[in-house]
């Protein structure tokens, strides 16, 4: 029985990678002391937001997926302009959503959204591939510490650390996001960084290095939140 369209939509957004980013986000917002219906902008704020992401993504790894995944949506007969319809919808509702939070908290969201999105066609294949996942994850401190509510925000920007350990969280997490398609990668010819350190280290050994560095970047981060704080 054929899947139907709503459904492969659904998957082709990575509904996974953005319930846990909105979860991960929102229970950050709850954490350092945001009302209720703050924390709830910020999960379905992240949650469109991601769901953008995810759409780009699979437009962009279509011609490879054909080729290498054919349990994609788009590979198992999603009409791309579908996609396409659905993530311009997404767009002019994550725009409304961000500016919810504030200035400069919306300013920082979209442009999460936009290095992360443009990032990954131009910089996937490539060594820099590592810039936009460093970049965009540095913005959620900012995103955070700045956001409010009904178009409120704060002028209380996040601290240096704070920034700087999620930009190595974003590098955690390219990391083993990239780790299940090494093998389609290679095949490609692609060359992005965990391509290269793979070559180097072999991939469970990375995949061991990926772990005990997220986990130490957790620790840090869980330390300076109850320390130093996000402010």
């Amino acid at each position: 029985m054929p899947t139907p369209p709503a459904v492969l939509l659904l998957l082709a957004a990575q509904p996974r990678h953005a319930l846990s980013m909105a979860v991960g986000l929102g229970t950050a917002a709850a954490a350092t002391g945001r009302p209720l219906r703050e924390v709830g902008l910020v999960a379905v704020t992240v949650l469109v937001g991601q769901g953008i992401i995810g759409w780009a993504d699979d437009l962009t790894d279509r011609r490879r997926d054909e080729r290498h995944r054919p349990d994609k949506p788009l590979v198992r007969g999603l009409d791309p302009g579908t996609v396409w319809f659905a993530l311009t919808c997404a767009v002019l509702l994550v725009v409304p959503l961000s500016v919810a939070h504030g200035r400069r908290a919306g300013l920082a969201y979209l442009a999460i959204v936009a290095v992360s999105a443009v990032g990954d066609r131009y910089l996937h294949a490539r060594v820099l591939s590592f810039l936009p996942w460093m970049a965009s994850f540095a913005l959620y401190p900012a995103f955070l510490a700045y956001g409010g509510w009904n178009g409120v925000g704060t002028t209380t920007p996040p601290t240096v650390v704070m920034t700087a350990l999620a930009a190595a969280l974003g590098l955690g997490v390219h990391l083993l996001s990239a780790l299940p398609g090494l093998v389609q990668d290679h095949e490609e010819g692609e060359r992005s960084l965990p391509m290269v350190l793979a070559l180097r280290t072999g991939t469970p050994r990375l995949l061991l290095l990926t772990g005990v560095f997220i986990a130490l970047v957790m620790v840090a981060i869980f330390v300076v939140a109850n320390t130093v704080g996000l402010t």
